[in-house]
């Protein structure tokens, strides 16, 4: 399906070359505790180390970096729970650019922090009362900013689609590829990445449960949303794909899946357990539905995208008291 906004390959290659010596190439870790498990081979692509804990630092760079200049120095607004916002306000930092990002008020602490922390305007608002995207729609026309969105714009799709090609570039082909999902800019790119790089690799992306529009809206071919839902996994969030992410995941994705709360929860302290990692509820959606059993695939290479790290340690304990794990 081709459309103006689509993003190929040789956009994910351009994204990698600007990002090189500025994002971090983060390791690829393997468990053999992991693998007797499975029955497969698995390799976890740890973004959690990126720079700002996620991987949205690479998309807000990359998008960030390809301002006119009148743009770069007006300024840049992003709304973000919380990665993506630390991503831009730090990419705005390093490129000079002055960034202000609208966040729930009930987003992490921590995630909180770091946004100010890298020099951003922090503007709170309620879930509840209010929509992110028109308060940022409003802001951005009152002081003449450039909106820098999550995830719905191919330069923010293409240079996470770099995750997927370190991985393949380090391991090889692989035979299935775990995404989590949110606005599906992580999961489009690596899906495009992995076509080319490893062409019999089936893509499987990984929402929760209780926000499950994207899994939704690729079986039935219709875009689904949800309003505001109550997952533990933050980043999920989103109330549905985008315009553009939309048809690239019908396009390069083979299968959508769901896990459960529990399941979230589980494996986020099991692979704080055994692969010693600081792993936060949205990072674990790929690696639940394999440890899970939601996705199996015995006897195969199997790549799993950890996306982030940040977490709320104090707001996390209040959270998860009340299941039953």
């Amino acid at each position: 399906m081709s459309q103006p906004d689509s993003v190929t390959f040789a956009d994910i290659e351009v994204a990698a070359k600007r990002l090189a010596g500025i994002a971090h190439h983060t390791p690829v870790i393997t468990s053999r505790t992991i693998n007797q498990h499975t029955g497969s081979q698995v390799f976890f692509k740890c973004k959690n180390f990126q720079r700002t804990g996620s991987f949205k630092f690479r998309g807000a760079y990359n998008a960030l970096a390809q301002l006119r200049l009148e743009q770069q120095q007006t300024g840049a607004i992003a709304y973000s729970s919380g990665n993506h916002a630390q991503a831009v306000a730090l990419a705005g930092q390093l490129l000079n650019i002055p960034t202000t990002i609208v966040m729930p008020e009930d987003a992490p602490t921590v995630k909180q922090a770091a946004t100010r922390g890298y020099g951003a305007e922090v503007i709170l608002y309620n879930r509840s009362e209010t929509n992110r995207e028109e308060l940022a729609q409003t802001l951005a026309q009152q002081r003449n900013l450039t909106i820098i969105p999550p995830y719905d714009h191919p330069h923010i799709i293409a240079a996470q689609g770099t995750a997927a090609k370190e991985l393949i570039k380090e391991v090889g082909e692989l035979d299935l590829l775990l995404v989590c999902c949110g606005g599906g800019g992580l999961l489009s790119g690596s899906a495009i990445a992995s076509q080319t790089l490893s062409p019999k690799c089936k893509v499987i992306g990984v929402e929760p449960e209780r926000a499950d529009d994207a899994t939704r809206s690729f079986h039935s071919k219709i875009l689904y949303s949800v309003n505001n839902p109550d997952t533990i996994a933050d980043g999920a969030r989103t109330p549905s794909l985008g315009k553009i992410t939309f048809p690239l995941v019908l396009d390069y994705v083979d299968n959508m899946v769901t896990v459960s709360e529990e399941a979230i929860i589980r494996t986020m302290f099991f692979l704080w357990q055994r692969l010693k990692i600081v792993v936060e509820p949205t990072g674990v959606l790929a690696a639940a539905a394999l440890l899970e059993g939601v996705v199996k695939a015995p006897q195969a290479k199997i790549g799993v995208v950890i996306s982030g790290g940040n977490v709320d340690l104090k707001g996390l304990g209040h959270k998860i008291m009340n299941y039953e794990l």
